[in-house]
């Protein structure tokens, strides 16, 4: 009697979101050179919709996460040497966030280093500063950024009557092959109501795999075959220059 007492003193979520994704499979080909995701869903409510404040809407798109060393280079006596490095533990490979308003407006700071919304907060990075120095952890998102690999489209995602919403994400050409994660977050006075996650595959077909397969499951039939193709690459161009000249 009181777990049926307590079941039913529960509070029933007033709002959920259910969202979609225009494909759920990225192949990687040798012509690979980008693909766009169609993101889309709906709030599920079962009251009216409350106005003050106003439902917001929060998506990020995450790869895998690798361990990754960032070094600082310096000019000494004319030459660009490496000094001080940082290993970050752990960096996803590729990292969108997309908002349907300002930042403050959607997430709190409490909420965004629980769920490790945030670009900075989804990095774990245990002593990446140096003193005296840049913060490397920065200097990482900088980079990746620059590459398209690290995302930020504040105030992209359209919300429609704080009912239905749509957003897309631009996935550049150099993708690392994995399972994607994306998440989507209701949220309001930058608390988060509601969470949904699906996965997106991302996989390198035909030539493209056979290759990338080989050089990491058999590196030595791998070397050898490329060293052959050069052998036959190179004998090949000297017999078609020496054709051409007589």
């Amino acid at each position: 009697l009181a777990l049926i007492t307590w079941l039913f003193a529960l509070p029933v979520m007033a709002e959920e979101v259910v969202a979609g994704l225009s494909q759920s499979r990225i192949s990687i080909s040798t012509n690979f050179d980008g693909s766009e995701i169609l993101i889309f869903g709906a709030v599920k409510r079962e009251d009216a919709i409350v106005d003050e404040p106003p439902l917001q809407v929060l998506i990020t798109v995450e790869g895998p996460s690798r361990p990754v060393a960032v070094r600082r280079k310096e000019k000494r006596f004319g030459i660009w040497v490496n000094t001080d490095f940082v290993d970050v533990d752990r960096a996803p490979t590729f990292y969108a966030v997309a908002t349907s308003g300002p930042w403050n407006e959607v997430i709190n700071d409490i909420e965004d280093l629980r769920h490790k919304i945030s670009t900075l907060r989804a990095i774990r990075s245990v002593g990446a500063i140096i003193r005296g120095s840049e913060d490397f952890t920065d200097a990482l998102i900088r980079i990746r950024s620059d590459d398209d690999l690290y995302q930020t489209n504040i105030g992209s995602v359209e919300l429609y009557e704080q009912t239905l919403f749509n957003t897309s994400v631009q996935l550049p050409a150099n993708l690392t092959e994995g399972d994607y994660k994306a998440r989507f977050f209701l949220t309001r006075g930058g608390r988060v109501l509601d969470s949904h996650e699906t996965l997106i595959a991302v996989q390198k077909v035909g030539l493209e795999r056979f290759l990338f397969r080989l050089a990491h499951d058999k590196p030595l039939i791998y070397g050898l075959m490329s060293l052959a193709i050069a052998i036959a690459a190179g004998w090949g161009a000297s017999a078609a220059f020496r054709f051409i000249r007589n």
